[in-house]
């Protein structure tokens, strides 16, 4: 499929949809973990992921230890972790800013097994957002954010880096990664969910949550599962499909920006003088590391005289 130079003004709209979409994503996991435990909303959402998906989208034709890792790294290990860091005191504003540090984490995880080189670029990039990470982490005192909860958050980014490299492992070995592998991995990601549920919740919190369920908590588990899972990367996929990856891929920079604005908006959640320092550090670290290896290549770019 040729894909297109410049994004159309409908699909301009479709990514600012998918951008409000995985921002307001943050405030809902906050809704949701003060009425659930956060095992076991994982297990509620990756399964309605898995029922309501399986029935539109075929099984993508990829071998199953490959959804195997993709399930426990990008599904299990990812929203397991995020959800505990929000339930345990990560305020769901910072939390959309410090999981974008997957990015870094992802150059690293990628040089160690995949062998990637890290260009000097990338080196800058993930200095400065470190710097930023210290700085919130150091903050903790100066607002209701946990220790537990930043690095809970912190180990998010690293699994859902994790599951980047194996997703592009999978796409080197020419299968398609796609909704379909999002879709099917959930039934995957249902199982470890629903046994740490039982195992860490205990068999009687699970099932007095099932039993007294809300209708908020009910929507909560459809926004996660049909939303910010299905609906999200159908389209993130589509625009993947018709649009360069280079393209697509910054409009990821305005989530953390969304959810910030929607914590502040939804939760009262303010932000302390230091923790914005923080917060422009890793957002500088990320603007590096997606534009300025373009930015270099110019530079170097010789002249035609």
């Amino acid at each position: 499929m040729e894909r297109s130079t410049y994004m159309s003004l409908k699909d301009s709209l479709l990514g600012l949809f998918i951008i409000f979409i995985w921002g307001f994503n943050f405030t809902v996991i906050k809704w949701g973990v003060d009425d659930l435990p956060p095992l076991l909303m994982g297990a509620g959402r990756f399964l309605l992921v898995a029922l309501l998906g399986c029935f539109f989208i075929k099984r993508p034709k990829i071998p199953l230890k490959w959804l195997f890792y993709y399930a426990i790294a990008l599904c299990f290990g990812q929203f397991s972790l995020l959800f505990c860091a929000i339930a345990f005191g990560m305020p769901a504003g910072l939390a959309s800013i410090v999981l974008q540090s997957q990015a870094m984490f992802t150059i690293i995880i990628a040089a160690m097994f995949l062998h990637e080189k890290i260009k000097p670029i990338q080196v800058l990039a993930m200095l400065i957002a470190g710097c930023g990470l210290l700085v919130i982490g150091l903050s903790q005192h100066e607002q209701n954010m946990t220790l537990l909860g930043f690095v809970l958050t912190i180990a998010s980014a690293i699994s859902w880096a994790t599951g980047n490299v194996v997703n592009r492992q999978i796409n080197q070995m020419g299968y398609e990664a796609s909704i379909g592998l999002v879709v099917w991995s959930a039934w995957i990601a249902f199982i470890p969910f629903i046994l740490s549920s039982l195992y860490f919740e205990g068999v009687d919190i699970v099932i007095e949550s099932i039993m007294n369920i809300s209708m908020s908590s009910i929507l909560v588990l459809f926004y996660l599962a049909i939303g910010a899972s299905i609906l999200g990367y159908s389209l993130w996929s589509y625009l993947l499909q018709h649009y360069p990856a280079g393209q697509v891929a910054p409009l990821t920079l305005g989530v953390p920006i969304v959810g910030l604005i929607c914590a502040d908006f939804f939760l009262n959640e303010a932000i302390s003088e230091s923790q914005w320092v923080g917060i422009g550090l890793v957002m500088i670290g990320l603007l590096i590391n997606t534009f300025g290896g373009k930015l270099v290549g110019r530079i170097k770019k010789p002249r035609l005289n």
